[in-house]
């Protein structure tokens, strides 16, 4: 099992967009990959077609021991190999409830393991803020998958988690590596063009070569509920999304799979 955390501390780059795609796209590719909504908002849970208000157990519930098996609230999307376990608005609480536990901030990296044994990819999709569920799943995960755009609010963010990644890496996760997503790219676009170059010439060992481009077809597919891969399987963003599961799987193989 690997374990992906998508975030960032920026809102709008894309974060649900890409955690719900790249799954579809492992899922296609013949991988088990179960999705975890880690946000109140519940977004990921909605982008395929799942209601919160039909989700009685969160991954909160999972780490506070308030639920005793894993098996009823890990729910199939209807999507081969896909499943998710949902969020609802009771996530609210975890910001008030974690940090006062003894050593909060790896107590789903006691977890995951249990939650996702049946699988080969687990995909946690952060809230957009630095607080103690962000910490959990970058305490836990391999990748910390970060998609951002290239705009200056969004690069001039991408400080604060870098930080907080190279803290949870001191103490909680020396091998948590982390790689930068381009989202909502507009190749006509002369700012899109300079920002990427800087991110290019700053981040090169960090930086996917898989950009996402802008594409409407991604609003349609929120809308819908499905991922876009099933909404408009030959749209570029779909096609961006399937390179996207390549390079990780290359990543995996090439890297976390090699021995220590």
């Amino acid at each position: 099992m690997k374990c992906i955390a998508v975030t960032n501390e920026k809102g709008g780059v894309a974060k649900t967009t890409t955690a719900v795609n790249l799954g579809a796209a492992l899922a296609e590719m013949g991988h088990r990959v179960l999705l975890i909504d880690m946000d109140a908002q519940a977004n990921l849970t909605l982008a395929v077609g799942a209601d919160p208000q039909q989700i009685h157990a969160t991954i909160l519930d999972i780490i506070l021991d308030n639920v005793l098996s894993t098996e009823e609230i890990l729910k199939p999307t209807g999507i081969e190999r896909l499943h998710l376990l949902g969020s609802n608005s009771g996530l609210n609480l975890a910001e008030r409830l974690l940090p006062r536990q003894s050593g909060y901030e790896t107590l789903l990296q006691k977890k995951l393991p249990f939650i996702g044994a049946k699988f080969e990819y687990v995909i946690l999709d952060c809230p957009p803020f630095l607080g103690a569920m962000m910490s959990n799943a970058l305490a836990v995960a391999e990748i910390a998958l970060i998609p951002t755009q290239a705009e200056f609010f969004s690069i001039y963010a991408l400080k604060n988690i870098l930080a907080l990644i190279r803290r949870i890496r001191e103490q909680h996760n020396p091998s948590l590596a982390y790689r930068l997503l381009l989202t909502m790219f507009d190749q006509r676009n002369r700012i899109h063009r300079t920002l990427y170059q800087y991110l290019h010439e700053h981040f090169a060992d960090g930086l996917l070569e898989t950009v996402i481009p802008t594409d409407t077809r991604l609003r349609e597919s929120a809308i819908a509920g499905v991922p876009v891969l099933h909404h408009a399987p030959k749209s570029r963003a779909a096609l961006q999304y399937r390179a996207l599961a390549q390079e990780i799987i290359h990543y995996v193989q090439e890297t976390l799979a090699q021995p220590a």
